[in-house]
């Protein structure tokens, strides 16, 4: 899936992008079974910004594959820096309660958001 882009309407000053997915799905490799997740993307951009409807499409396209929920987390990170390349980004996975356990994945680059 590809993760279009625009160009940032105000590149010479720092702003954050808040932008929050309540319903991710993937799968457990282990057990094929659907972990359901919320996702929450902040980024300062630079010169791109990434676009929301490619966004959604790249983000259902976990629904066919397994990962556990740090990898998938740190693999959209890896994604996002790939495609906009800003000057931070965080990514959180809010993954829900399964085994009576929630996880929260937070993978960072760059400096702390503002």
């Amino acid at each position: 899936m590809i993760l279009e882009t625009f160009p940032n309407p105000n590149p010479q000053r720092n702003y954050r992008i808040d932008m929050t997915c309540p319903e991710f799905t993937c799968v457990c490799p282990k057990t094929g079974q659907p972990d359901f997740a919320e996702i929450r993307i902040s980024y300062v951009p630079d010169s791109r910004c990434v676009e929301l409807k490619s966004l959604k499409l790249y983000l259902w396209s976990f629904r066919e594959h397994g990962g556990f929920h740090e990898a998938v987390t740190n693999r959209i990170l890896d994604d996002l820096l790939e495609a906009v390349a800003p000057r931070s980004m965080t990514v959180t996975g809010a993954f829900n309660v399964r085994g009576g356990i929630t996880t929260v994945v937070t993978a960072h680059f760059g400096p702390e958001l503002p």
